[in-house]
């Protein structure tokens, strides 16, 4: 297995790079960092190449420079498991939080968390909120080992859907905090980041 010289953390829904500071700060493993942001989202300036989930997926591509290991946050998810199904020489560790995307959500007791989303972010691009691409019948190729991460208070995505892709990733480990809420990457990162420099160290 390679170790990273690069950790892309991709953010969810609300696009913000800041949501990874934390994080990002608590780790101390050596790879270069490199915080992504939505263009149209969060603050970031839009691009027009960016206005759908493929070009999203292509942004991410486009860092994979060197051996990288891949640190998403729900919607982020998705993206990270596309980029490793196109990048597999080159992804070397993912870590999923709570991801609520590329996956199968029916029948896990998930909260439909657009109408209070948008309600909240009234000018963010609505072009991703009818994603629901399935990635199960691909998920067996990642080669990538995989650390999930989930709270056992999230509506959003439940721990069924995490155990989901544990079930359809080759190499997972799920990790299940206490208390754990759809925001648990950024408010307990510091109790987090060791499993995470484990998992990239491992």
């Amino acid at each position: 297995m390679k170790n990273p010289e690069k950790i892309i953390f991709l953010p969810g829904a609300t696009g913000r790079a800041d949501f990874w500071h934390p994080m990002s700060d608590q780790l101390t493993h050596p790879a270069q960092r490199r915080l992504l942001g939505w263009p149209g989202f969060g603050g970031e300036p839009a691009r027009s190449d960016v206005q759908g989930f493929d070009g999203l997926v292509d942004l991410v591509l486009a860092e994979i420079d060197r051996p990288c290991a891949l640190v998403a946050q729900s919607m982020g998810g998705a993206v990270a498991l596309r980029a490793a199904l196109a990048r597999p020489a080159l992804v070397t560790h993912l870590v999923l939080c709570v991801t609520s995307g590329g996956v199968d959500m029916s029948g896990v007791g998930a909260q439909d968390w657009r109408p209070d989303f948008f309600a909240a972010n009234p000018s963010l691009p609505r072009w991703f909120e009818s994603y629901a691409e399935d990635l199960a019948p691909r998920l067996g190729a990642v080669t990538a080992p995989a650390l999930l991460l989930w709270g056992d208070d999230d509506p959003i995505s439940p721990v069924a859907v995490g155990q989901r892709l544990q079930g359809l990733l080759p190499n997972a480990r799920l990790h299940v905090y206490p208390g754990g809420g759809h925001d648990l990457a950024h408010r307990h990162a510091q109790a987090l980041a060791p499993l995470v420099d484990a998992h990239l160290r491992g």
